[in-house]
């Protein structure tokens, strides 16, 4: 069988960290690799019979560089799950009945399902959304990427794209906490630079169309027309509000920032 470690990023995941920890198979080893919680996260990470390790947070490609280097995982292969996220028993089963096609990759690209308000979003995100997830141990594939607080892929690392999805609880309920979030992101986006990781289609998209105003409309129609996030009734429309939300969030940022600029001059 092939070795698998599972890797979990944390902070102030108290609440949703043992449902995460209950849908992984028991047979795993699990690192929390924690970025400063000033709640339980720790302890039930502990009490779980977790290994955890303490880093103050260096984005996600950093601290996901961090746990392949410094961990003690020495071989196999690393499966990154965030707390909000469960991989179904098939995609388990359908790793460890893959070695040949793991002996020729470096990363797995593991489609996601978005899950908003108790149901799965199959239109409105774009589906299928993939992100960098399975890795081989001994590499440390992970950049910076174009939004400036998302990860990517150095160009040179092996990579295969699969089909099994996990579901990704990314919202809670609290509107409130989604947006305090999505301000901080939003401000981190304004300001990034160009990465020189791999970019996805929907990368380059985005980066076509720069930080005009259009990316608040052109984003819910996206979602809620393009991609059909009508057929999905008020969740799907909600969808389309959050995330032109967000894009007219990061305008108003991006011309508050050239407004200061001038004033300095």
């Amino acid at each position: 069988m092939t070795m698998l470690t599972i890797v979990i990023l944390t902070k102030n995941e108290a609440q949703r960290l043992p449902r995460c920890l209950k849908a992984i198979p028991p047979k795993y080893p699990v690192i929390v690799v924690d970025s400063g919680s000033d709640d339980t996260t720790v302890a039930i990470a502990k009490e779980h019979g977790c290994t955890v390790y303490i880093q103050p947070w260096l984005g996600f490609a950093g601290q996901r560089n961090f746990a392949l280097k410094n961990c003690n995982i020495e071989k196999g292969w690393v499966l990154f799950v965030d707390a909000d996220e469960f991989y179904p028993l098939e995609f388990f089963t359908w790793f460890e009945s893959k070695p040949a096609l793991l002996e020729s990759i470096d990363v797995l690209m593991v489609p996601s399902y978005l899950v908003f308000c108790g149901k799965k979003l199959r239109h409105a995100p774009g589906y299928p959304i993939y992100h960098p997830r399975l890795v081989r141990c001994g590499t440390s594939p992970f950049t910076v990427g174009h939004a400036g607080h998302s990860e990517t892929l150095m160009p040179e690392v092996r990579v295969a794209c699969g089909d099994i999805p996990y579901d990704h609880h990314f919202f809670d309920g609290d509107i409130s906490a989604w947006m305090r979030k999505h301000i901080e992101l939003a401000d981190l986006e304004a300001a990034a630079v160009p990465s020189t990781g791999v970019l996805t289609s929907r990368a380059r998209f985005s980066l076509l169309m720069g930080k005009s105003f259009l990316r608040v409309p052109g984003r819910f129609v996206y979602h809620y027309l393009v991609k059909g996030g009508i057929r999905e009734g008020w969740r799907g429309f909600l969808y389309s509000l959050m995330y032109a939300w967000y894009e007219l969030t990061k305008y108003l940022l991006v011309q508050l920032k050239k407004q200061d600029q001038a004033n300095e001059i």
